[in-house]
């Protein structure tokens, strides 16, 4: 199991990347949590087996057709979610 904290930037707040990202997150068995920041960017926290999160990173960086990602930085972190739910954070 891997756990991972993303930032995407872009275009990505008020185009329902929140709602792409708990798609893709179901999709592939991810638990953790999205949400907006402040400085205009969406942060992920995710985890699930090394394969699942490689391709959940692929498509988020794609992101939906009514976003535009210019970047993405990727974390290792040390634990994750410790329940199986993918949460939308407000």
């Amino acid at each position: 199991m891997k756990h991972m904290r993303v930032r995407v930037k872009g275009i990505v707040q008020g185009v329902g990347f929140r709602y792409f990202s708990r798609q893709l997150a179901l999709k592939y068995g991810i638990a953790g949590f999205v949400r907006n920041l402040p400085d205009g960017s969406v942060e992920i926290e995710a985890s699930g087996p090394d394969g699942d999160l490689d391709d959940f990173l692929k498509d988020i960086s794609r992101g939906p057709s009514s976003s535009s990602v210019s970047g993405i930085d990727v974390e290792d972190i040390e634990s994750g979610c410790v329940n199986n739910r993918f949460e939308i954070r407000f």
